[in-house]
């Protein structure tokens, strides 16, 4: 009682008459009974997650792990730099069911893909905010998602949406090397702004591009070159690398997108494509 009249008095004590809260403990007992009896006293619309969290985690984990999702994917593959996060909200927007797998890993895939100053949520947490968007997708439509590889970033996609990825077609994203190369400096101020950040990217590449190569790169940084920087880095590394796992990429191809520019336009164009190549998946 003393904790719950603590809560009251600090945390609790902003809320106006429209607060509605979900009360849970570890297993849905006495805890979150006895304040949720106390918060609907008060007057707020209370309601108390039953079994707890562990049912609920039992849950995420049965959807995520043990059950078929039951939807429908389509894959929007690419070499880096194609714009496909940017295409796959625009998607969105269209009226395209769509899951941004790097916005929930808060990761954007890549050595470039660490999002300055935001840490990447727990494994739990990434799999609930899948699962709850799972949850909201219509199974009698096409869902849209990047084609990642089973890791992004420091987080591990679940085995039953990874083996739904690797069962889904995919339609693929082109674009000319410089066009990509400019892209990809708008796209990562960060990692152009920080030295000391494009060092560690540098360093962490599969394949350690040699002294030489390595010299070569930090003169044009060094120069403020940084387009060119990038266009060796994805031509030398990132596009040899796409080029020996889409060899061994068994799944189907809806399509090719062949995009001459990334501008506005552009990403406007490609979408509208992919949404039509969805409907007819």
């Amino acid at each position: 009682a003393k904790n719950i009249g603590l809560h009251l008095e600090t945390a609790l004590s902003g809320m106006g008459p429209n607060f509605k809260p979900l009360i849970y403990c570890w297993r849905g007992g006495q805890r979150s009974n006895s304040m949720a009896l106390v918060l609907a006293q008060v007057g707020w619309r209370t309601l108390v997650l039953q079994g707890g969290y562990k049912t609920y985690r039992r849950a995420v984990q049965q959807r995520l792990y043990e059950a078929e999702l039951g939807l429908r994917f389509v894959l929007l593959d690419g070499g880096t730099g194609t714009g496909k996060t940017d295409i796959l909200n625009r998607v969105r927007a269209m009226g395209g069911q769509v899951i941004d797998l790097e916005a929930i890993a808060q990761h954007r895939g890549s050595l470039f893909g660490a999002i300055a100053g935001t840490p990447q949520p727990s494994q739990k947490w990434f799999e609930s905010c899948l699962a709850d968007q799972l949850e909201r997708m219509d199974p009698k439509r096409p869902v849209l998602v990047e084609a990642e590889s089973s890791k992004i970033g420091q987080r591990t996609l679940p085995p039953s949406m990874w083996k739904a990825m690797e069962a889904a077609p995919r339609i693929q994203l082109t674009a000319p090397l410089d066009v990509r190369s400019a892209y990809l400096v708008g796209a990562y101020p960060e990692v152009i702004a920080n030295r000391d950040l494009l060092e560690a990217v540098l360093s962490r590449l599969e394949v350690y591009p040699g002294r030489k190569q390595l010299a070569n790169w930090r003169s044009l940084a060094d120069a403020g070159e940084f387009q060119d920087l990038v266009k060796q880095v994805v031509e030398r590394h990132y596009d040899p690398s796409y080029a020996r796992h889409a060899r061994r990429d068994q799944r189907p191809k809806l399509g090719a997108i062949e995009m001459a520019t990334l501008d506005d336009a552009g990403q406007e164009a490609a979408a509208a494509q992919v949404l039509r190549m969805m409907s007819e998946a």
